[in-house]
């Protein structure tokens, strides 16, 4: 149903180039029309409804609910009786349609015939075969004063409409603001949701996701693994004598020792790995479709990248506890294991990797 008709001037009309603070006139409609993230939207009954009472109250053949992008006239509804279903088409698009409404953002445009009036009569839908005659359209003009779009209503026969018919367009495309007003308020609500739920997984000192993050991600690998029959390995990651370095340069060069760690893990990992601040000065990561003989091989690779590394103060390395699910054991033995694993490292010299399982046995590496 919703087509693009592109229309392309050869340069941006004067009387949008007039320039207001933060660009042009055009380039604020054009803001104030993304705001509302209605281009290319999926068809929805509520402008549908509108579209086909516009045509109903006005006794045409069609109406349309569009709006104008930069390089074309957008169809969010169409409603045609029978004389217009053939062909899609056959409808009002081309910019001299456009252009008649930003000239006129305040007036409903009414033209009984367009073969009579100078701005329409040489268009293609009036001279073509559609045989356009008769043509209505009051703009969709948001709080602002920008021309979004309009309601247009059409017909094959001259006529016009009475002062009732008009006031009723210009409910109807008041109404349709009002669906675009709150699309907008529920696009605000959803991106204040996302960026609060996105702090709600962030560890705020270190910038990697927390521990809420980390049990919704092995939540979800643990069912992929699941359902794809494939494996999943888990590593948990202490820092060595971290306690030791607070005591000694105080807690604010703890803390960007913690900072200063999490990018290093971040920075040895493959792209669909995923790294968690476990607590404290520990991290975890999950490694999707990893087994346990890969999973040691990176678990190796990201204790030498950090012992190779730079720090403010000192040297830093780090334990790895290493361990792959069993699917019938659940994601309580996979973490298990990998404690079993990261306690047998630190118990026997730090600075290893160390495979372990739900038994409590283990493989240094």
């Amino acid at each position: 149903m919703n087509e693009m008709f592109s229309f392309r001037p050869e340069s941006t009309p004067a009387y949008l180039l007039s320039g207001v603070s933060g660009g042009s006139e055009e380039e604020v409609r054009l803001r104030s029309l993304e705001s509302y993230e209605i281009l290319d939207s999926v068809p929805e009954k509520a402008y549908n409804d509108i579209a086909r009472l516009a045509a109903f109250i006005c006794g045409t053949g069609g109406a349309l609910i569009s709006f104008f992008d930069s390089n074309r006239q957008w169809i969010k509804a169409r409603f045609s009786s029978g004389a217009f279903v053939e062909k899609a088409e056959e409808v009002p698009h081309s910019f001299v349609f456009c252009d008649a409404l930003l000239r006129q953002p305040e007036q409903v445009i009414l033209v009984p015939d367009m073969n009579r009036d100078p701005r329409f009569a040489e268009h293609p839908l009036v001279r073509g075969p559609s045989r356009l005659r008769f043509y209505a359209a009051v703009p969709l003009v948001a709080p602002t004063g920008a021309v979004l779009g309009s309601l247009s209503v059409f017909d094959k026969r001259s006529r016009t409409l009475n002062g009732e018919q008009i006031s009723a367009l210009e409910t109807l495309s008041r109404q349709i603001l009002e669906l675009l007003e709150m699309r907008r308020t529920v696009i605000g609500l959803s991106h204040a949701n996302a960026k609060l739920g996105q702090q709600n997984v962030t560890d705020t000192l270190t910038g990697v996701p927390n521990r809420r993050a980390y049990d919704q991600k092995i939540s979800e690998e643990y069912s992929r693994a699941i359902r794809n029959i494939s494996p999943l390995s888990l590593l948990l990651i202490d820092i060595d004598l971290f306690k030791q370095f607070n005591d000694t340069f105080g807690h604010p060069a703890g803390d960007a020792a913690l900072q200063s760690v999490a990018r290093v893990l971040l920075a040895s990992l493959r792209p669909y790995d995923f790294l968690a601040r476990y607590g404290g000065e520990e991290f975890v990561i999950i490694l999707p479709s990893t087994d346990l003989v890969d999973a040691a091989v990176v678990a190796e690779r990201v204790r030498n990248l950090v012992a190779h590394s730079d720090f403010p103060h000192r040297k830093f390395t780090i334990s790895v506890g290493v361990a792959q699910l069993d699917p019938e054991a659940g994601i309580k033995a996979l973490v298990q294991a990998a404690d079993n694993g990261l306690y047998r490292a630190k118990a026997t010299g730090r600075n290893k990797v160390v495979i372990g399982t739900s038994a409590g046995t283990s493989v240094v590496k």
